[in-house]
């Protein structure tokens, strides 16, 4: 085994926290990552790690180690992304994350016209709505919409993602169509929330005469998944706040229709983010122009997403 691979399998069963975590994270058995991290500990005559049945904590040693591994994984990194600079010939697993609908509609049915252009790069996307940690999962970039809260990690803006309100023909017949979100609250109308554990209590922020402002709709409906909202909206559940990109075939199709249109929702933020270390590798920042170039039309609400 090599010193390296034995530093990167310390690295991540570091930052995960389990012998197992880090095992599928580098695509390894649990008795390769067991037997790294023991080869390392015979290598530098210490302890890295206390193991129980239960738990694995660092050792002093490991804590004083982590730090200095890490730099001689950047180090590494510099010096191949230099190299692969020089050649002009980008290889390696890029690992991506993005929300489901963002990922299912805009980014995965990119992705096979990218690989076509480099052909020793491998991709391997996860999609999720839920928010991600770049370091402890080992992503080189994630889309997302909203707000970051990791001031540390870097942001590439992509576009402003026009939103709507709407419902199926069917729930306006039964409930009416609300002329803004005063509306929403009066009625009492059924809102289809994404909303994830731990969230505060949910609001949505639409734009009025006076400006933005939040109202706090009620709703029995809840998911982590925004296409689930898509899917209860489309049988007359309720009342979803959607991208546009997301709904157009709907709305179109008359399957969906716009609601609330006095007030409607304020954009949302579509970005990349990524840390320092990763915007130097030419694989991540070849992705996302790619992807970008493709999809800020897309996402700004300029043209059909088909």
């Amino acid at each position: 085994m090599s010193y390296l691979d034995n530093i990167r399998t310390f690295v991540r069963v570091y930052e995960l926290g389990s012998m197992s975590a880090a095992a599928r994270d580098l695509r390894i058995s649990p008795a390769v990552t067991s037997a790294r991290i023991s080869q390392l500990e015979g290598h530098l005559s210490v302890r890295l790690f206390q193991r129980t049945t239960r738990s694995l904590t660092p050792t002093e040693q490991g804590r004083a180690f982590y730090g200095g591994a890490c730099e001689i994984l950047e180090s590494v990194a510099n010096a191949e992304t230099q190299v692969v600079n020089i050649t002009e010939n980008p290889k390696g697993a890029l690992y991506v994350a993005a929300p489901l609908g963002v990922g299912r509609r805009l980014i995965a049915p990119n992705v096979p016209d990218f690989l076509a252009l480099y052909p020793e790069i491998t991709l391997r996307l996860r999609l999720t709505d839920r928010k991600v940690d770049l370091t402890t999962e080992g992503l080189d970039l994630a889309f997302f919409l909203g707000e970051p809260e990791d001031s540390n990690l870097r942001i590439r803006k992509i576009a402003d993602v026009q939103r709507i309100l709407c419902a199926a023909p069917a729930y306006i017949a039964k409930h009416g169509n609300p002329a803004s979100g005063a509306d929403l609250i009066a009625d009492s109308h059924e809102c289809l929330n994404l909303r994830f554990p731990g969230a505060s209590e949910f609001q949505w922020r639409l734009m009025t005469a006076e400006g933005p402002k939040k109202f706090r709709v009620q709703g029995r409906y809840e998911s982590d998944d925004g296409d689930v909202l898509t899917d209860w909206a489309l049988s007359g559940n309720g009342i979803a706040m959607k991208p546009v990109f997301e709904v157009a075939e709907h709305i179109k199709a008359g399957r969906l229709v716009p609601v609330a249109t006095q007030t409607p929702p304020v954009p949302i933020q579509m970005a990349c983010l990524f840390t320092h270390r990763r915007r130097q590798d030419p694989k991540t920042r070849l992705f996302m122009d790619f992807v970008i170039d493709r999809i800020s039309a897309v996402v700004r609400g300029d043209q059909d997403p088909r």
